[in-house]
């Protein structure tokens, strides 16, 4: 493999240059990488071990206030990526694909980090696109600022029934009063809780209890009134993205304004999780090229039989197949950010553009999240003992992406929305014509013809033996993909 692609590993923005990536913000990029090597390692680390987030739900006098505290270092780091344009650059000028630029330095360092951009990222476009202008001078703009007064999002749907079922686990009502929505439920996996808003799944009274019945508002953090328009019950303990807040949250009449119309928020709620997912496989790669990196650190310092280990021909060997499968891997998730830049302003009915970009993030968000666990798992095993020992780095990777097949949709759900999309929509017809300019003729032919065989099967046995089938799409499409970057 040549050296060139080896060493750019070691750095995000290299990386990025390797893959032929436009990047507009090049000096930016620049300057975010070499702020994280001379401080924000020092305090990501630091946050992941002893300072996560920790709640005051009531202040000395015994009123519920429900605050989140944080270290100090934590808002200095926090602050880094929104100053660089984790959202406002979606807006202004560079477009989505600066966002995601940003979002992959940082899951680089921090994987956990990424979320609160992500969720405020969505957040921000779903009231772009559906909010008043009414809604978005008093809720948009307070999201684009550049300094320490920036607001941040959040996008809860997931209930204690479950995420995957939306349409029988949510169980928050909406009540129209007057002028304004009323919220009443809870939300159980409620992450960057503490947020100024949030983007809520919810049932308008009278609706049917079927996804259909869905609709997506929008929820500030404080009343009109200034008190508190949601309870924290708890903050969870979790394996790993240690650095946000995820909580249980409970509404109790919470005032709230609707995005869209509630005939189509399935279609909005949808939207907003499909922007999730897109940064999902973006963090997944970041984070397969930091356990890349950090095993191969590793690897060049550990002697072994009179050698660096890295030296020897089965590691050397491993090595050349991980940056592989991470070039691969990188291809398809950028593609999706490519295809999500070009459709995310379409609304229902949607083009046959949208839903080829459905089935890529299905496809990307599905096969990155376990490539990213599998080449974490890797890592450790590159460092042997030292790998499991909570001091070092590389077990926090493992850690960290635990969490990546499991947010925002397990590999289920991917497999049973994408084979929708294929079934429903005909996106693999898209998919393969995509692909023919760099897929070997016979394949393509050979996993096309898969494909529809498998489409003509009855329900039962399509969902019962999908995996294999998705899995080796997924495969086909990301090195396919590599192959048109160069790789």
């Amino acid at each position: 493999m040549a050296n060139a692609i080896v060493e750019a590993v070691r750095s995000p923005v290299r990386f990025l240059q390797a893959m032929g990536v436009s990047i507009p913000i090049q000096a930016e990029l620049d300057e975010l990488e070499a702020w994280w090597e001379a401080e924000g390692k020092a305090i990501s680390a630091m946050v992941d071990r002893m300072g996560t987030p920790w709640l005051r739900a009531y202040d000395r006098f015994g009123k519920r206030i429900d605050e989140i505290l944080y270290p100090p270092d934590y808002w200095r780091m926090l602050l880094k990526g929104y100053q660089a344009g984790a959202v406002w650059r979606a807006f202004e000028g560079e477009g989505l694909s600066a966002t995601f630029l940003i979002g992959y330095v940082t899951a680089f360092y921090d994987t956990g980090l990424y979320c609160p951009y992500t969720v405020s990222l969505a957040t921000a476009l779903a009231l772009h696109k559906y909010g008043s202008e009414e809604l978005k001078a008093r809720f948009l703009l307070p999201m684009l600022r550049r300094d320490e007064g920036v607001w941040q999002g959040a996008t809860w749907m997931t209930e204690a029934g479950g995420g995957s079922d939306l349409g029988a686990t949510v169980e928050t009502v909406a009540r129209l009063d007057g002028g304004i929505w009323r919220l009443t439920g809870e939300k159980y996996f409620a992450s960057n809780a503490g947020a100024e808003l949030a983007v809520v799944a919810a049932r308008p009274e009278g609706a049917p209890r079927t996804v259909r019945g869905l609709a997506l508002f929008l929820l500030p953090r404080y009343r009109d009134d200034g008190t508190p328009n949601y309870i924290i019950r708890r903050l969870k303990d979790k394996i790993g993205t240690r650095s946000v807040p995820t909580a249980e949250v409970e509404l109790r009449d919470s005032e709230a304004y609707l995005l869209g119309r509630p005939e189509t928020g399935i279609y909005q709620i949808l939207e907003v999780l499909n922007v999730s997912r897109v940064a999902n496989s973006v963090g997944s790669v970041a984070l397969m090229q930091r356990a890349i990196a950090e095993a191969m650190a590793f690897a060049e310092q550990r002697i072994a039989f009179g050698r660096p280990i890295g030296q020897h021909p089965l590691m050397r060997h491993q090595f050349a197949e991980r940056i592989q499968e991470l070039q691969a891997a990188f291809a398809l998730a950028w593609t999706t950010v490519r295809l999500l830049e070009e459709a995310w302003l379409e609304r229902p009915p949607y083009s046959e553009r949208y839903h080829l970009f459905r089935l890529l993030t299905h496809l990307a968000k599905y096969w990155t999240a376990e490539q990213a666990v599998q080449t974490a798992k890797w890592a450790m095993e590159v460092h042997g003992g030292m790998g499991v020992l909570g001091e070092y780095p590389v077990e926090r990777w493992l850690r960290e992406a635990m969490i990546l097949p499991i947010w925002e949709g397990t590999p289920h759900r991917q497999i049973l929305d994408g084979l929708e999309a294929m079934a429903r929509k005909g996106a693999h017809r898209q998919l393969f014509t995509l692909l023919a300019s760099w897929a070997d003729p016979h394949t393509l032919e050979e996993m096309a013809s898969r494909v529809e065989e498998h489409l003509q099967l009855p329900q039962e046995e399509q969902e019962a033996h999908a995996e294999p089938l998705f899995r080796d799409l997924a495969r086909f499409t990301a090195e396919t993909l590599r192959r048109s970057l160069g790789a």
